[in-house]
Protein backbone atom coordinates (compact mmCIF):
# COMPACT_ATOMS: atom_id res chain seq x y z
CA UNK A 1 0.00 0.00 0.00
CA UNK A 2 1.21 3.46 -0.83
CA UNK A 3 0.49 4.98 2.59
CA UNK A 4 3.00 3.30 4.88
CA UNK A 5 1.45 5.00 7.90
CA UNK A 6 -2.02 3.51 7.36
CA UNK A 7 -2.96 1.16 10.17
CA UNK A 8 -3.18 -2.52 9.27
CA UNK A 9 -5.85 -4.97 10.29
CA UNK A 10 -5.20 -6.30 13.79
CA UNK A 11 -2.50 -3.70 14.37
CA UNK A 12 -4.61 -1.82 16.94
CA UNK A 13 -3.18 -4.22 19.55
CA UNK A 14 0.33 -2.81 19.16
CA UNK A 15 -0.27 0.66 17.75
CA UNK A 16 -1.93 3.76 19.13
CA UNK A 17 -4.44 5.69 17.07
CA UNK A 18 -5.22 9.39 17.43
CA UNK A 19 -8.81 10.68 17.53
CA UNK A 20 -8.30 12.74 14.40
CA UNK A 21 -7.40 9.58 12.47
CA UNK A 22 -10.77 7.89 12.81
CA UNK A 23 -14.16 8.52 11.23
CA UNK A 24 -17.07 9.14 13.59
CA UNK A 25 -20.79 8.91 12.71
CA UNK A 26 -21.27 12.58 13.59
CA UNK A 27 -19.33 13.33 10.38
CA UNK A 28 -21.79 11.88 7.84
CA UNK A 29 -22.21 14.31 4.96
CA UNK A 30 -25.52 15.51 3.54
CA UNK A 31 -25.62 12.91 0.75
CA UNK A 32 -24.99 10.08 3.19
CA UNK A 33 -27.69 11.36 5.55
CA UNK A 34 -30.12 11.47 2.60
CA UNK A 35 -29.38 7.83 1.82
CA UNK A 36 -30.00 6.93 5.47
CA UNK A 37 -33.26 8.91 5.43
CA UNK A 38 -34.38 7.15 2.24
CA UNK A 39 -33.71 3.75 3.78
CA UNK A 40 -35.50 4.75 6.99
CA UNK A 41 -38.58 5.92 5.03
CA UNK A 42 -38.61 2.73 2.98
CA UNK A 43 -38.66 0.52 6.08
CA UNK A 44 -41.41 2.60 7.69
CA UNK A 45 -43.60 2.69 4.58
CA UNK A 46 -42.97 -0.60 2.78
CA UNK A 47 -41.96 -3.06 5.51
CA UNK A 48 -43.24 -2.24 9.00
CA UNK A 49 -46.95 -2.06 8.01
CA UNK A 50 -46.69 -5.54 6.47
CA UNK A 51 -44.66 -7.47 9.05
CA UNK A 52 -47.39 -10.02 9.82
CA UNK A 53 -47.96 -10.66 6.11
CA UNK A 54 -44.21 -11.00 5.58
CA UNK A 55 -43.87 -13.46 8.46
CA UNK A 56 -46.76 -15.54 7.13
CA UNK A 57 -44.78 -15.94 3.88
CA UNK A 58 -47.52 -14.44 1.74
CA UNK A 59 -46.82 -15.56 -1.81
CA UNK A 60 -44.90 -12.98 -3.83
CA UNK A 61 -44.80 -10.34 -1.08
CA UNK A 62 -41.08 -10.38 -0.26
CA UNK A 63 -40.00 -10.32 -3.93
CA UNK A 64 -42.36 -7.39 -4.53
CA UNK A 65 -40.83 -5.43 -1.65
CA UNK A 66 -37.38 -6.27 -3.01
CA UNK A 67 -38.52 -4.92 -6.40
CA UNK A 68 -39.48 -1.61 -4.79
CA UNK A 69 -36.09 -1.46 -3.05
CA UNK A 70 -34.48 -2.07 -6.43
CA UNK A 71 -36.42 0.77 -8.04
CA UNK A 72 -34.99 3.15 -5.41
CA UNK A 73 -31.43 1.93 -6.03
CA UNK A 74 -31.09 0.20 -2.67
CA UNK A 75 -30.10 -3.16 -4.16
CA UNK A 76 -27.20 -1.60 -6.06
CA UNK A 77 -25.51 0.49 -3.36
CA UNK A 78 -22.15 -1.25 -3.82
CA UNK A 79 -22.54 -1.79 -7.58
CA UNK A 80 -20.62 0.61 -9.87
CA UNK A 81 -22.69 3.13 -11.82
CA UNK A 82 -21.71 1.61 -15.18
CA UNK A 83 -23.39 -1.64 -14.06
CA UNK A 84 -26.58 0.06 -12.92
CA UNK A 85 -25.71 0.77 -9.29
CA UNK A 86 -25.03 3.77 -7.04
CA UNK A 87 -21.33 3.04 -6.48
CA UNK A 88 -21.18 4.36 -2.91
CA UNK A 89 -18.09 3.85 -0.76
CA UNK A 90 -17.88 1.03 1.76
CA UNK A 91 -18.86 2.89 4.91
CA UNK A 92 -21.88 4.40 3.14
CA UNK A 93 -23.00 0.88 2.22
CA UNK A 94 -22.69 0.07 5.93
CA UNK A 95 -24.89 3.08 6.75
CA UNK A 96 -27.60 1.88 4.35
CA UNK A 97 -27.35 -1.59 5.89
CA UNK A 98 -27.82 -0.08 9.36
CA UNK A 99 -31.04 1.69 8.45
CA UNK A 100 -32.39 -1.27 6.50
CA UNK A 101 -31.43 -3.45 9.47
CA UNK A 102 -34.61 -2.28 11.17
CA UNK A 103 -36.69 -4.35 8.74
CA UNK A 104 -36.78 -7.74 10.50
CA UNK A 105 -37.05 -10.55 7.87
CA UNK A 106 -36.75 -8.08 5.01
CA UNK A 107 -33.30 -7.13 6.31
CA UNK A 108 -32.22 -10.75 5.92
CA UNK A 109 -33.51 -11.00 2.34
CA UNK A 110 -31.91 -7.66 1.48
CA UNK A 111 -28.60 -8.56 3.10
CA UNK A 112 -28.40 -11.94 1.38
CA UNK A 113 -29.20 -10.49 -2.03
CA UNK A 114 -26.89 -7.47 -1.90
CA UNK A 115 -24.11 -9.21 0.04
CA UNK A 116 -23.41 -12.90 -0.45
CA UNK A 117 -25.79 -12.99 -3.45
CA UNK A 118 -24.31 -10.18 -5.55
CA UNK A 119 -20.77 -9.53 -4.32
CA UNK A 120 -19.07 -12.81 -5.32
CA UNK A 121 -20.05 -12.04 -8.92
CA UNK A 122 -19.21 -8.34 -8.62
CA UNK A 123 -15.72 -8.94 -7.23
CA UNK A 124 -14.76 -12.23 -8.88
CA UNK A 125 -16.76 -12.31 -12.10
CA UNK A 126 -15.33 -11.56 -15.53
CA UNK A 127 -16.68 -8.70 -17.63
CA UNK A 128 -19.16 -10.78 -19.59
CA UNK A 129 -20.55 -12.41 -16.42
CA UNK A 130 -20.96 -9.04 -14.74
CA UNK A 131 -22.57 -7.44 -17.81
CA UNK A 132 -25.01 -10.34 -18.07
CA UNK A 133 -26.16 -10.52 -14.44
CA UNK A 134 -25.20 -7.52 -12.31
CA UNK A 135 -27.59 -4.93 -13.82
CA UNK A 136 -30.49 -7.36 -13.27
CA UNK A 137 -29.43 -7.90 -9.65
CA UNK A 138 -28.92 -4.18 -9.00
CA UNK A 139 -32.39 -3.32 -10.33
CA UNK A 140 -34.13 -6.16 -8.52
CA UNK A 141 -35.31 -7.78 -11.77
CA UNK A 142 -33.38 -10.85 -10.60
CA UNK A 143 -32.82 -12.00 -7.01
CA UNK A 144 -29.69 -13.80 -5.80
CA UNK A 145 -28.86 -16.56 -3.34
CA UNK A 146 -25.65 -18.16 -2.13
CA UNK A 147 -25.38 -21.95 -1.92
CA UNK A 148 -22.51 -22.97 0.34
CA UNK A 149 -23.77 -24.85 3.42
CA UNK A 150 -24.52 -28.57 3.20
CA UNK A 151 -25.93 -31.09 5.71
CA UNK A 152 -22.42 -32.28 6.55
CA UNK A 153 -20.51 -29.01 6.08
CA UNK A 154 -21.34 -25.95 8.15
CA UNK A 155 -18.41 -24.22 9.85
CA UNK A 156 -16.09 -26.56 7.90
CA UNK A 157 -17.35 -25.19 4.59
CA UNK A 158 -14.57 -26.64 2.44
CA UNK A 159 -15.68 -30.19 3.26
CA UNK A 160 -18.74 -29.89 1.00
CA UNK A 161 -19.67 -32.94 -1.07
CA UNK A 162 -21.47 -31.28 -3.99
CA UNK A 163 -19.71 -32.39 -7.20
CA UNK A 164 -19.14 -30.75 -10.59
CA UNK A 165 -18.23 -33.04 -13.50
CA UNK A 166 -16.93 -31.71 -16.81
CA UNK A 167 -18.78 -32.97 -19.90
CA UNK A 168 -16.92 -35.03 -22.49
CA UNK A 169 -17.07 -32.21 -25.00
CA UNK A 170 -15.71 -29.76 -22.39
CA UNK A 171 -18.58 -27.26 -22.80
CA UNK A 172 -20.39 -27.68 -19.49
CA UNK A 173 -20.26 -28.98 -15.93
CA UNK A 174 -22.86 -31.25 -14.39
CA UNK A 175 -23.51 -30.30 -10.75
CA UNK A 176 -24.99 -32.75 -8.25
CA UNK A 177 -25.47 -32.17 -4.55
CA UNK A 178 -27.59 -30.76 -1.74
CA UNK A 179 -27.43 -27.30 -0.17
CA UNK A 180 -29.29 -26.18 2.94
CA UNK A 181 -30.26 -23.00 4.82
CA UNK A 182 -30.30 -21.11 1.52
CA UNK A 183 -31.63 -17.60 2.18
CA UNK A 184 -33.82 -16.29 -0.67
CA UNK A 185 -33.85 -19.87 -2.01
CA UNK A 186 -37.58 -19.79 -2.69
CA UNK A 187 -37.51 -16.88 -5.16
CA UNK A 188 -33.90 -16.46 -6.29
CA UNK A 189 -33.15 -16.34 -10.01
CA UNK A 190 -29.40 -16.83 -9.66
CA UNK A 191 -27.48 -19.13 -7.35
CA UNK A 192 -23.76 -18.93 -6.56
CA UNK A 193 -23.07 -22.63 -6.03
CA UNK A 194 -19.92 -24.11 -4.49
CA UNK A 195 -18.85 -27.58 -5.63
CA UNK A 196 -15.74 -29.72 -6.01
CA UNK A 197 -14.36 -30.90 -9.31
CA UNK A 198 -12.88 -34.42 -9.20
CA UNK A 199 -10.49 -34.86 -6.30
CA UNK A 200 -9.84 -31.14 -5.86
CA UNK A 201 -8.95 -30.08 -2.34
CA UNK A 202 -10.81 -26.77 -2.59
CA UNK A 203 -14.24 -25.72 -3.79
CA UNK A 204 -14.99 -24.06 -7.12
CA UNK A 205 -17.79 -21.51 -7.53
CA UNK A 206 -20.39 -21.55 -10.32
CA UNK A 207 -23.16 -19.17 -11.40
CA UNK A 208 -26.30 -21.28 -11.81
CA UNK A 209 -29.59 -19.95 -13.12
CA UNK A 210 -32.49 -21.09 -10.94
CA UNK A 211 -34.64 -22.27 -13.85
CA UNK A 212 -31.97 -24.75 -14.95
CA UNK A 213 -33.23 -28.32 -15.40
CA UNK A 214 -32.47 -30.58 -12.43
CA UNK A 215 -32.92 -28.01 -9.64
CA UNK A 216 -35.58 -28.75 -7.02
CA UNK A 217 -36.46 -27.14 -3.69
CA UNK A 218 -37.69 -28.45 -0.36
CA UNK A 219 -40.60 -26.60 1.30
CA UNK A 220 -39.81 -23.48 3.30
CA UNK A 221 -38.06 -24.17 6.62
CA UNK A 222 -40.05 -23.49 9.78
CA UNK A 223 -37.79 -21.27 11.90
CA UNK A 224 -37.69 -19.76 15.39
CA UNK A 225 -37.35 -16.25 13.98
CA UNK A 226 -36.90 -14.37 10.70
CA UNK A 227 -40.02 -16.27 9.65
CA UNK A 228 -40.58 -14.07 6.60
CA UNK A 229 -37.17 -14.89 5.17
CA UNK A 230 -37.23 -17.58 2.50
CA UNK A 231 -35.01 -20.44 3.68
CA UNK A 232 -34.94 -23.65 1.65
CA UNK A 233 -32.90 -26.69 0.83
CA UNK A 234 -31.82 -26.71 -2.82
CA UNK A 235 -31.10 -29.96 -4.67
CA UNK A 236 -28.96 -30.15 -7.79
CA UNK A 237 -29.42 -33.31 -9.87
CA UNK A 238 -27.06 -33.32 -12.84
CA UNK A 239 -27.66 -29.61 -13.40
CA UNK A 240 -25.94 -28.53 -16.60
CA UNK A 241 -23.91 -25.33 -16.22
CA UNK A 242 -21.91 -23.80 -19.12
CA UNK A 243 -18.14 -23.71 -18.50
CA UNK A 244 -18.26 -19.93 -18.92
CA UNK A 245 -20.34 -19.79 -15.74
CA UNK A 246 -17.44 -20.88 -13.56
CA UNK A 247 -16.82 -17.94 -11.23
CA UNK A 248 -13.13 -16.99 -11.08
CA UNK A 249 -10.75 -19.95 -11.33
CA UNK A 250 -10.94 -23.62 -10.49
CA UNK A 251 -10.50 -24.24 -6.73
CA UNK A 252 -10.84 -20.53 -5.96
CA UNK A 253 -14.29 -21.04 -4.47
CA UNK A 254 -13.11 -21.49 -0.90
CA UNK A 255 -11.20 -18.21 -1.07
CA UNK A 256 -14.29 -16.50 -2.53
CA UNK A 257 -16.42 -17.89 0.29
CA UNK A 258 -14.02 -16.66 2.97
CA UNK A 259 -13.63 -13.17 1.53
CA UNK A 260 -17.36 -12.69 0.98
CA UNK A 261 -17.97 -13.83 4.57
CA UNK A 262 -15.60 -11.09 5.76
CA UNK A 263 -17.87 -8.54 4.10
CA UNK A 264 -20.94 -10.27 5.49
CA UNK A 265 -19.58 -10.06 9.03
CA UNK A 266 -19.08 -6.33 9.17
CA UNK A 267 -22.34 -5.79 7.24
CA UNK A 268 -24.08 -7.87 9.92
CA UNK A 269 -22.61 -5.57 12.58
CA UNK A 270 -24.10 -2.58 10.77
CA UNK A 271 -27.45 -4.30 10.30
CA UNK A 272 -27.83 -5.31 13.95
CA UNK A 273 -26.86 -1.76 14.91
CA UNK A 274 -30.04 -0.58 13.23
CA UNK A 275 -32.03 -3.29 14.99
CA UNK A 276 -30.51 -2.33 18.35
CA UNK A 277 -31.42 1.35 17.95
CA UNK A 278 -34.97 0.36 17.04
CA UNK A 279 -35.10 -1.94 20.08
CA UNK A 280 -33.98 0.90 22.34
CA UNK A 281 -36.66 3.18 20.88
CA UNK A 282 -39.33 0.55 21.57
CA UNK A 283 -38.05 0.07 25.12
CA UNK A 284 -38.04 3.80 25.91
CA UNK A 285 -41.47 4.46 24.44
CA UNK A 286 -43.04 1.61 26.40
CA UNK A 287 -41.24 2.56 29.63
CA UNK A 288 -42.53 6.12 29.29
CA UNK A 289 -46.11 4.99 28.61
CA UNK A 290 -46.38 2.14 31.13
CA UNK A 291 -47.36 3.24 34.63
CA UNK A 292 -46.97 1.21 37.83
CA UNK A 293 -47.33 2.37 41.43
CA UNK A 294 -48.56 5.71 40.18
CA UNK A 295 -45.78 6.71 37.81
CA UNK A 296 -44.06 5.76 34.55
CA UNK A 297 -41.72 2.79 34.91
CA UNK A 298 -39.03 4.88 33.15
CA UNK A 299 -38.62 6.73 36.46
CA UNK A 300 -37.39 3.62 38.28
CA UNK A 301 -33.68 2.93 38.69
CA UNK A 302 -33.87 -0.73 37.64
CA UNK A 303 -35.46 0.23 34.31
CA UNK A 304 -33.07 3.14 33.81
CA UNK A 305 -30.12 0.78 34.29
CA UNK A 306 -31.40 -1.41 31.44
CA UNK A 307 -32.03 1.51 29.10
CA UNK A 308 -28.63 3.08 29.82
CA UNK A 309 -26.85 -0.23 29.26
CA UNK A 310 -28.69 -0.71 25.96
CA UNK A 311 -27.48 2.74 24.91
CA UNK A 312 -23.88 2.19 26.07
CA UNK A 313 -23.45 -1.09 24.21
CA UNK A 314 -25.06 0.24 21.04
CA UNK A 315 -23.09 3.49 21.01
CA UNK A 316 -19.84 1.57 21.54
CA UNK A 317 -20.70 -0.86 18.71
CA UNK A 318 -21.50 2.04 16.38
CA UNK A 319 -18.16 3.69 17.18
CA UNK A 320 -16.21 0.52 16.35
CA UNK A 321 -18.20 -0.40 13.23
CA UNK A 322 -17.76 2.90 11.41
CA UNK A 323 -14.17 3.24 12.54
CA UNK A 324 -13.47 -0.09 10.81
CA UNK A 325 -15.57 0.93 7.81
CA UNK A 326 -13.41 4.01 7.26
CA UNK A 327 -10.22 1.96 7.72
CA UNK A 328 -11.47 -0.36 4.98
CA UNK A 329 -12.28 2.58 2.69
CA UNK A 330 -8.81 4.04 3.28
CA UNK A 331 -7.19 0.68 2.46
CA UNK A 332 -9.29 0.35 -0.72
CA UNK A 333 -8.24 3.84 -1.90
CA UNK A 334 -4.58 3.11 -1.18
CA UNK A 335 -4.68 -0.14 -3.18
CA UNK A 336 -6.38 1.67 -6.10
CA UNK A 337 -3.62 4.30 -6.01
CA UNK A 338 -1.13 1.45 -6.25
CA UNK A 339 -2.74 0.34 -9.50
CA UNK A 340 -5.33 -2.26 -8.48
CA UNK A 341 -8.79 -2.41 -10.02
CA UNK A 342 -11.67 -1.21 -7.85
CA UNK A 343 -12.99 -4.75 -7.32
CA UNK A 344 -9.61 -6.23 -6.48
CA UNK A 345 -8.81 -3.29 -4.18
CA UNK A 346 -12.14 -3.65 -2.39
CA UNK A 347 -11.54 -7.32 -1.68
CA UNK A 348 -7.99 -6.65 -0.57
CA UNK A 349 -9.05 -3.76 1.68
CA UNK A 350 -11.74 -5.82 3.38
CA UNK A 351 -9.43 -8.83 3.70
CA UNK A 352 -6.88 -6.54 5.38
CA UNK A 353 -9.39 -5.88 8.17
CA UNK A 354 -10.78 -9.42 8.40
CA UNK A 355 -9.91 -9.64 12.14
CA UNK A 356 -11.96 -6.51 12.84
CA UNK A 357 -14.84 -7.87 10.70
CA UNK A 358 -14.90 -11.05 12.78
CA UNK A 359 -14.75 -9.13 16.07
CA UNK A 360 -17.55 -6.79 15.04
CA UNK A 361 -19.78 -9.68 13.99
CA UNK A 362 -19.46 -11.12 17.50
CA UNK A 363 -19.83 -7.76 19.25
CA UNK A 364 -22.80 -6.73 17.13
CA UNK A 365 -24.81 -9.92 17.43
CA UNK A 366 -24.29 -10.03 21.20
CA UNK A 367 -25.15 -6.34 21.57
CA UNK A 368 -28.47 -6.82 19.76
CA UNK A 369 -29.22 -9.92 21.83
CA UNK A 370 -28.76 -7.88 25.00
CA UNK A 371 -30.92 -5.02 23.73
CA UNK A 372 -33.88 -7.16 22.65
CA UNK A 373 -33.68 -9.38 25.73
CA UNK A 374 -33.94 -6.37 28.02
CA UNK A 375 -36.64 -4.89 25.80
CA UNK A 376 -38.76 -7.98 26.46
CA UNK A 377 -38.00 -7.64 30.18
CA UNK A 378 -39.07 -4.00 30.29
CA UNK A 379 -42.27 -4.86 28.40
CA UNK A 380 -42.91 -7.61 30.95
CA UNK A 381 -45.81 -9.91 30.06
CA UNK A 382 -46.57 -7.81 26.98
CA UNK A 383 -43.05 -8.49 25.75
CA UNK A 384 -43.77 -12.21 25.73
CA UNK A 385 -46.92 -11.73 23.69
CA UNK A 386 -46.79 -12.22 19.95
CA UNK A 387 -48.82 -8.99 19.78
CA UNK A 388 -45.71 -6.97 20.70
CA UNK A 389 -42.96 -5.84 18.36
CA UNK A 390 -40.21 -6.82 20.78
CA UNK A 391 -41.30 -10.47 20.78
CA UNK A 392 -40.53 -10.63 17.06
CA UNK A 393 -37.27 -8.73 17.55
CA UNK A 394 -36.22 -11.17 20.29
CA UNK A 395 -36.77 -14.21 18.09
CA UNK A 396 -35.29 -12.63 14.98
CA UNK A 397 -32.14 -11.58 16.81
CA UNK A 398 -31.06 -15.08 17.77
CA UNK A 399 -29.91 -16.12 14.31
CA UNK A 400 -27.21 -13.44 14.22
CA UNK A 401 -24.91 -15.38 16.55
CA UNK A 402 -25.03 -18.23 14.01
CA UNK A 403 -25.11 -16.32 10.69
CA UNK A 404 -21.83 -15.59 8.86
CA UNK A 405 -19.95 -18.15 10.95
CA UNK A 406 -20.90 -18.84 14.56
CA UNK A 407 -19.60 -16.46 17.22
CA UNK A 408 -17.39 -19.26 18.52
CA UNK A 409 -15.81 -19.73 15.08
CA UNK A 410 -15.39 -15.96 14.69
CA UNK A 411 -13.71 -15.64 18.08
CA UNK A 412 -11.19 -18.32 17.15
CA UNK A 413 -10.73 -16.85 13.68
CA UNK A 414 -9.90 -13.46 15.19
CA UNK A 415 -6.96 -14.85 17.13
CA UNK A 416 -5.89 -17.21 14.33
CA UNK A 417 -5.78 -14.44 11.72
CA UNK A 418 -3.75 -12.08 13.91
CA UNK A 419 -1.29 -14.81 14.94
CA UNK A 420 -0.85 -15.93 11.33
CA UNK A 421 0.03 -12.39 10.35
CA UNK A 422 2.55 -12.26 13.17
CA UNK A 423 4.10 -15.55 11.99
CA UNK A 424 4.42 -14.14 8.46
CA UNK A 425 6.10 -10.98 9.78
CA UNK A 426 3.18 -8.77 8.74
CA UNK A 427 2.53 -7.75 12.36
CA UNK A 428 5.25 -7.39 14.97
CA UNK A 429 3.52 -8.94 17.95
CA UNK A 430 6.55 -10.74 19.33
CA UNK A 431 8.59 -7.61 20.05
CA UNK A 432 5.85 -5.88 22.08
CA UNK A 433 4.95 -9.19 23.79
CA UNK A 434 8.58 -9.63 24.88
CA UNK A 435 8.61 -6.03 26.14
CA UNK A 436 5.58 -6.79 28.32
CA UNK A 437 7.28 -9.94 29.63
CA UNK A 438 10.31 -7.84 30.60
CA UNK A 439 8.04 -5.23 32.19
CA UNK A 440 6.58 -7.93 34.46
CA UNK A 441 10.10 -8.62 35.77
CA UNK A 442 10.86 -4.97 36.49
CA UNK A 443 9.78 -2.52 39.17
CA UNK A 444 6.43 -1.08 38.10
CA UNK A 445 6.36 2.52 36.93
CA UNK A 446 3.80 4.26 39.12
CA UNK A 447 3.88 7.49 37.13
CA UNK A 448 1.13 10.03 37.47
CA UNK A 449 -2.05 9.77 35.40
CA UNK A 450 -2.06 12.15 32.40
CA UNK A 451 -4.32 15.17 32.74
CA UNK A 452 -7.46 15.73 30.76
CA UNK A 453 -10.95 14.30 30.83
CA UNK A 454 -9.70 10.94 29.51
CA UNK A 455 -6.26 10.76 31.14
CA UNK A 456 -7.18 7.62 33.08
CA UNK A 457 -8.85 5.99 30.07
CA UNK A 458 -5.79 6.36 27.82
CA UNK A 459 -3.63 4.73 30.50
CA UNK A 460 -6.22 1.96 30.90
CA UNK A 461 -6.34 1.42 27.13
CA UNK A 462 -2.56 0.94 26.94
CA UNK A 463 -2.83 -1.53 29.79
CA UNK A 464 -5.69 -3.47 28.17
CA UNK A 465 -3.42 -3.94 25.15
CA UNK A 466 -0.65 -5.13 27.45
CA UNK A 467 -3.01 -7.78 28.82
CA UNK A 468 -3.67 -9.09 25.30
CA UNK A 469 0.05 -9.24 24.55
CA UNK A 470 0.88 -10.82 27.90
CA UNK A 471 -1.75 -13.55 27.65
CA UNK A 472 -1.42 -14.25 23.91
CA UNK A 473 2.39 -14.12 24.00
CA UNK A 474 2.60 -16.51 26.94
CA UNK A 475 -0.02 -18.83 25.45
CA UNK A 476 1.88 -19.07 22.15
CA UNK A 477 5.16 -19.71 23.96
CA UNK A 478 3.69 -22.23 26.40
CA UNK A 479 1.27 -24.14 24.18
CA UNK A 480 3.07 -23.83 20.83
CA UNK A 481 1.51 -26.25 18.33
CA UNK A 482 -1.38 -27.22 20.59
CA UNK A 483 -2.75 -23.67 20.95
CA UNK A 484 -5.19 -24.20 18.06
CA UNK A 485 -6.86 -26.95 20.11
CA UNK A 486 -7.16 -24.82 23.26
CA UNK A 487 -10.44 -23.26 22.25
CA UNK A 488 -11.31 -21.90 25.68
CA UNK A 489 -8.02 -19.97 25.80
CA UNK A 490 -8.46 -18.72 22.25
CA UNK A 491 -11.92 -17.42 23.07
CA UNK A 492 -10.58 -15.66 26.16
CA UNK A 493 -7.96 -13.92 24.01
CA UNK A 494 -10.60 -13.02 21.42
CA UNK A 495 -12.79 -11.44 24.09
CA UNK A 496 -9.84 -9.40 25.34
CA UNK A 497 -9.35 -8.14 21.78
CA UNK A 498 -13.04 -7.41 21.14
CA UNK A 499 -13.47 -5.41 24.35
CA UNK A 500 -10.22 -3.51 23.82
CA UNK A 501 -11.04 -2.62 20.20
CA UNK A 502 -14.45 -1.34 21.24
CA UNK A 503 -13.02 0.57 24.21
CA UNK A 504 -10.46 2.28 21.99
CA UNK A 505 -13.08 3.07 19.34
CA UNK A 506 -15.54 4.75 21.70
CA UNK A 507 -12.74 6.61 23.50
CA UNK A 508 -11.36 8.02 20.24
CA UNK A 509 -14.85 8.91 19.00
CA UNK A 510 -15.81 10.91 22.06
CA UNK A 511 -12.39 12.54 22.35
CA UNK A 512 -12.76 13.69 18.75
CA UNK A 513 -16.29 14.88 19.51
CA UNK A 514 -15.00 16.92 22.46
CA UNK A 515 -12.49 18.62 20.16
CA UNK A 516 -15.39 19.62 17.89
CA UNK A 517 -18.10 20.52 20.42
CA UNK A 518 -16.34 21.11 23.72
CA UNK A 519 -16.37 19.06 26.90
CA UNK A 520 -19.56 20.57 28.35
CA UNK A 521 -21.60 19.52 25.33
CA UNK A 522 -20.39 15.92 25.58
CA UNK A 523 -21.32 15.04 29.17
CA UNK A 524 -23.49 12.07 28.17
CA UNK A 525 -20.91 10.67 25.76
CA UNK A 526 -18.19 11.04 28.41
CA UNK A 527 -20.40 9.08 30.81
CA UNK A 528 -20.70 6.30 28.20
CA UNK A 529 -16.91 6.06 27.81
CA UNK A 530 -16.17 6.04 31.53
CA UNK A 531 -18.87 3.48 32.34
CA UNK A 532 -17.74 1.21 29.50
CA UNK A 533 -14.11 1.36 30.68
CA UNK A 534 -15.20 0.75 34.28
CA UNK A 535 -16.98 -2.45 33.27
CA UNK A 536 -14.42 -3.53 30.68
CA UNK A 537 -11.55 -3.45 33.18
CA UNK A 538 -13.32 -6.15 35.20
CA UNK A 539 -14.32 -8.16 32.10
CA UNK A 540 -10.71 -8.17 30.91
CA UNK A 541 -9.44 -9.14 34.35
CA UNK A 542 -11.77 -12.16 34.47
CA UNK A 543 -11.13 -13.41 30.91
CA UNK A 544 -7.35 -13.01 31.27
CA UNK A 545 -7.38 -14.72 34.67
CA UNK A 546 -9.27 -17.67 33.19
CA UNK A 547 -6.77 -17.95 30.35
CA UNK A 548 -3.69 -17.68 32.58
CA UNK A 549 -4.99 -20.30 35.00
CA UNK A 550 -5.65 -22.61 32.05
CA UNK A 551 -2.04 -22.86 30.89
CA UNK A 552 0.31 -21.37 33.53
CA UNK A 553 1.21 -22.33 37.07
CA UNK A 554 3.69 -21.59 39.86
CA UNK A 555 5.88 -18.49 39.67
CA UNK A 556 4.94 -17.84 36.06
CA UNK A 557 1.24 -17.70 36.90
CA UNK A 558 1.84 -15.55 39.99
CA UNK A 559 3.96 -13.09 38.00
CA UNK A 560 1.27 -12.77 35.32
CA UNK A 561 -1.48 -12.37 37.89
CA UNK A 562 0.43 -9.52 39.52
CA UNK A 563 0.79 -7.88 36.13
CA UNK A 564 -2.88 -8.47 35.38
CA UNK A 565 -3.92 -6.77 38.61
CA UNK A 566 -1.81 -3.76 37.68
CA UNK A 567 -2.99 -3.65 34.06
CA UNK A 568 -6.69 -3.78 34.92
CA UNK A 569 -6.60 -1.15 37.65
CA UNK A 570 -9.23 1.48 36.99
CA UNK A 571 -10.28 4.02 39.59
CA UNK A 572 -13.93 3.92 40.45
CA UNK A 573 -16.53 6.01 38.67
CA UNK A 574 -20.10 6.35 39.87
CA UNK A 575 -21.86 3.92 37.51
CA UNK A 576 -25.30 4.69 38.92
CA UNK A 577 -24.92 8.44 38.35
CA UNK A 578 -23.52 7.86 34.84
CA UNK A 579 -26.32 5.52 33.84
CA UNK A 580 -28.94 7.86 35.28
CA UNK A 581 -27.49 10.69 33.19
CA UNK A 582 -27.49 8.59 30.00
CA UNK A 583 -30.98 7.17 30.60
CA UNK A 584 -32.46 10.57 31.47
CA UNK A 585 -31.39 11.99 28.11
CA UNK A 586 -33.01 9.29 25.96
CA UNK A 587 -36.08 9.04 28.20
CA UNK A 588 -36.70 12.76 27.75
CA UNK A 589 -36.16 12.43 23.99
CA UNK A 590 -38.40 9.33 23.94
CA UNK A 591 -35.86 7.68 21.60
CA UNK A 592 -32.19 6.81 21.07
CA UNK A 593 -30.81 10.23 20.14
CA UNK A 594 -27.03 9.84 20.11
Amino acid sequence: MSDKKAIKGGEFIIRDTKPEHIFIPEEWNEEQRMIAHMCQDFIQQEVIPHLDRIDSMEEGLMPSIMNKAGELGMLGMSVPEDLGGMGVDFKTSLLATEYLGKGYSFSVAYGAHTGIGTLPLLYYGNDSQKQKYIPKLASGEWKAAYCLTEPSSGSDANSGKTKAVLSEDGTSYSITGQKMWITNGGFANLFTVFAKIGDDKNLTAFLVEADSEGISLNPEEKKMGIKGSSTRQVFFNNVKVPVENMLSERENGFKIALNILNIGRIKLAAGVLGGAKEGIDETIRYANEREQFGRSISKYGAIRYKIAEQVIRTYVLESATYRAGQNIDDAIHAYIEDGMSKGEATLKGIEEFAPECAMLKVAGSECLDYVVDEAVQVFGGMGYSAESSVERAYRDSRINRIFEGTNEINRMLTVDMVLRRAMKGQLDLMGPAMAIANELMSIPDMGSTPEGVFGQEYVALKNFKKVILMVAGSAVQKLMQTLSKEQEVLMNIADLSIWTYQAESVLLRVDKLISQRGEAACAHEIAIVKTYFYDTADHINKAAKDAINSFAEGDEARMMMMGLKRFTKYDGVNPKANRQLIAQRVIESNKYDF
